[in-house]
């Protein structure tokens, strides 16, 4: 589980190719590095992978193909930047919100607004999707957790301070870019409950139409 803030700017030094549609990602990260040992999760640009080997603070990671076609780490290439977050710990302060690390989809920068003290930034994404994306609600942006600012039909529009403008990729990602999407992840367990509970209510509705003198 993560937090969606940022802990460091890190750089792709290796993209390695392996068995079958995998590869071997090698990421310079002297921060999330100091202390991470094999096993560990660490996010990169949203995207928990597990930590199979440290040395002079660089991680390498096996990324499945699944992953690689789901999510925008097929288009890293070595030299590229990249957020990094280690995983939250019990205990910590939760700074943005809950974050698992889990991909739902690819979203496209489609345009850029530059203010005075921000930047207003719209991005694209797939339609189903933006059921879950609501005004003032959270989403992760590459791993960065960020506050909806608005929503139409097939997109939204959040708002970057100059710390997240520097500190992030999302500072230097072009229109036309692609970036990871993670959705609230309370939005889906709420749609699964409610739609569990039409659901039963629909079956029970039914029965009471077939056998009107049953007691519900």
């Amino acid at each position: 589980m993560f937090t969606g803030i940022i802990e460091e700017l890190g750089e792709i030094v290796r993209v390695a190719p392996t068995a079958g549609d995998s590869a071997l990602l090698g990421v310079r990260g002297p921060l999330v590095t100091s202390d991470a040992r094999h096993g560990d999760s660490i996010a990169v640009n949203g995207v928990c992978l597990t930590v199979v080997e440290v040395a002079d603070g660089v991680f390498t990671a096996d990324v499945m193909g699944e992953t690689l076609r789901r999510s925008a780490l097929g288009a890293l290439r070595r030299g590229d930047p990249v957020n990094l977050e280690r995983a939250a710990a019990l205990g910590s302060r939760l700074g943005g919100h809950l974050v698992q690390g889990h991909v739902d989809g690819v979203g496209e920068l489609i345009s850029r607004e530059p203010a005075e003290q921000w930047e207003t930034v719209r991005f694209r994404l797939p339609a189903a999707l933006s059921r879950y994306v609501v005004e003032k609600g959270s989403i992760t942006i590459d791993g960065v957790s960020l506050t909806v600012a608005a929503v139409g039909a097939d997109e939204f529009a959040v708002g970057l301070i100059p710390t997240t403008l520097k500190l992030t990729t999302l500072g230097a990602k072009g229109v036309g870019d692609p970036v990871n999407l993670e959705v609230d992840v309370l939005a889906k367990y709420v749609e699964r409950l409610l739609g569990d509970r039409l659901t039963n209510a629909d079956a029970d509705a039914r029965g009471l139409a077939t056998h009107p003198g049953r007691v519900a």
